[in-house]
């Protein structure tokens, strides 16, 4: 059998000139990165916005496992499928960040005969726009330790420095760190840490930018920390929002790349989902949506984080919203769900599935209940899977008033997805019900976060530590209290708990931390043991990655 990287390898890609062209792109709004890459200028949304009648469809998951589900390879094999049925569409997905792809989850851009290429790029520098938000991040930290050495005209209090630097790599040993070390020609002594890039704010800023005006303006709200009469400093009062614009001002722009099958795809923006809001940029999104009937797009992890943040955050933010869901899950995933070990999953077992089947049911749940959108199952096939497992689903869906559709994309490309396409269709060609949120903004931030872990968790009650809950009473006087809410919570359960896996019911969640990001425009609360700086498994991925005399890299799964 052949691997991702062998399959993608094989391809012979199509001049990004043509691809821009095929989707109705200028080329006075090209800028190519080599043959098969391209940034297209955000100029093109002043003279083509999106035309009424487009259509937006998203993507998610049930809970992530180690048994994997598919949805990135769902996405782009979806895309494919509807530009076969003859429906006009684009692909909008998230940059892969370093992390992930030499820790324990590879390459990120699809998998089997639905992919987004050129894979290697994509999963590596790409057009490096993951280096400008480092650079852009640690310019600000720069300007803030320096001003402190320098004076600190501002009385920026050194315990209550919030902004951290970042590098776009798991390294725990960053979490924590002491800098300014070494006399007082090194700076100024304090603790200090990192964050993974992806979870930089500076990320969820050129994420939600409309414009470059508009990321400048984000940039100068930034709270970088306290003074010592407590008031927040931004990086406005440390007059860093210029350079760090400059910095981003190619990054801002939205990359054209495109699937095996040549469906025209964007690729931008990668801020987490179990740490920030977890989808790719606005600016994508809508260019998308201005060039093509159908622009589908995914939300990483499972519904309840992704999903929750691509509605209740990104939505309200650029003013869009989904014609339909479509929820991805596996055979396998809902037996491990069911309590069945990794080594087990290729075996029928019905009682198994049944157990780790409400994890499914209750994404779709939430999607059709709490949001009132209309939603498909898609079931990504595995050769294991029995005819009675897959009919167990589909009745349960059924009792749901939803369709399951079999996705067999990683083996057959567009072609295995063409009936997930015309449910998608179908769904999309209904009349549009009004949207509802899982809550409402004129809320205090402890209803919002009760109403997240209450209406979309299924949590008992929310506990804050002591330290969280002194932060969100100060955070609501300085008027903060009417943002949305970031949760920041394990993507393996709809607890903070990854081990209780299926669908819990009742358990308090534990709200260690929260923070403003108030550039993005939402708070951050942190659940459980979540870390902004993950870490490399005992075999690192890094491990099997290779690159030969031809600079042909090998080990990308």
């Amino acid at each position: 059998m052949k691997t991702d990287i062998q399959i993608a390898q094989e391809t012979v890609m199509k001049p990004i000139a043509e691809i821009a062209e095929a989707a109705g792109i200028d080329e006075k709004y090209i800028e190519q990165y080599g043959r098969y890459k391209a940034k297209i200028d955000y100029s093109m949304m002043n003279e083509k916005p999106a035309a009424a009648g487009n259509k937006l469809v998203l993507v998610t998951a049930i809970s992530p496992t180690p048994a994997g589900e598919g949805k990135t390879t769902t996405t782009v094999g979806l895309a494919d499928a509807m530009n076969k049925v003859g429906k006009r569409t684009m692909v909008a997905l998230r940059e892969p960040s370093l992390g992930p792809v030499f820790g324990i989850k590879g390459g990120a851009a699809g998998g089997g005969y639905a992919q987004v290429v050129p894979m290697e790029d994509i999963n590596l520098h790409f057009t490096g726009d993951i280096h400008a938000i480092g650079a852009a991040n640690n310019l600000l930290a720069a300007l803030l330790d320096n001003h402190i050495k320098q004076g600190n005209a501002l009385d920026i209090d050194p315990e209550q420095i919030t902004w951290k630097r970042c590098m776009d790599m798991n390294d725990r040993q960053l979490r924590v760190v002491e800098d300014g070390l070494g006399g007082k020609a090194n700076g100024v002594p304090r603790r200090d840490g990192f964050d993974i890039t992806v979870a930089s704010e500076i990320m969820a800023i050129l994420c939600l930018a409309d414009d470059i005006e508009d990321l400048k303006a984000r940039i100068a709200c930034i709270v970088v920390g306290y003074n010592t009469k407590g008031e927040p400093v931004t990086a406005a009062d440390l007059k860093a929002q210029g350079a760090m614009a400059a910095l981003l001002k190619d990054a801002l722009k939205p990359n054209l790349v495109q699937t095996l099958e040549g469906t025209p795809a964007f690729i931008h923006g990668g801020p987490f989902a179990n740490i920030a809001h977890g989808c790719n940029s606005v600016m994508a999104t809508k260019m998308a949506m201005s060039l093509s009937e159908y622009t589908i797009t995914e939300a990483g992890f499972g519904a309840d984080l992704g999903a929750e943040k691509f509605l209740d955050i990104k939505c309200r933010m650029a003013g869009i919203r989904p014609s339909a869901v479509v929820i991805v899950a596996t055979v396998r995933a809902l037996k491990h769900h069911g309590g069945v070990a990794k080594d087990k999953l290729g075996e029928e077992n019905l009682e198994a599935l049944e157990a780790g089947l409400p994890n499914l049911l209750r994404h779709v749940e939430n999607i059709t209940e709490v949001y009132g959108l209309p939603a498909v199952v898609a079931i990504n096939r595995f050769p294991q899977d029995t005819e009675a497992e897959l009919k167990l689903i589909e009745s349960k869906c059924r009792e749901l008033g939803v369709n399951v559709s079999l996705s067999e994309v990683w083996a057959k490309g567009g072609e295995g997805g063409v009936a997930l396409a015309e449910e998608v269709i179908r769904l999309c060609e209904k009349e549009e019900k009004e949207m509802s949120f899982a809550y409402d903004l004129d809320e205090t931030i402890e209803e919002k976060i009760n109403d997240i872990a209450g209406r979309i968790y299924r949590a008992g009650e929310v506990q804050f530590k002591p330290e969280a809950a002194e932060k969100m009473k100060k955070l609501e006087s300085l008027g903060f209290g009417g943002l949305p809410v970031c949760m920041a919570k394990t993507q393996y359960s709809f607890s903070d708990n990854k081990d209780l896996l299926g669908a819990p019911e009742g358990f308090t969640l534990t709200v260690k931390d929260i923070k403003v990001s108030a550039g993005a425009g939402f708070i951050v609360a942190l659940t459980g043991s979540i870390m902004t700086m993950p870490g490399l498994p005992k075999v690192p991925a890094a491990e099997s990655i290779d690159v030969d005399n031809n600079g042909k890299i090998t080990g990308l799964f």
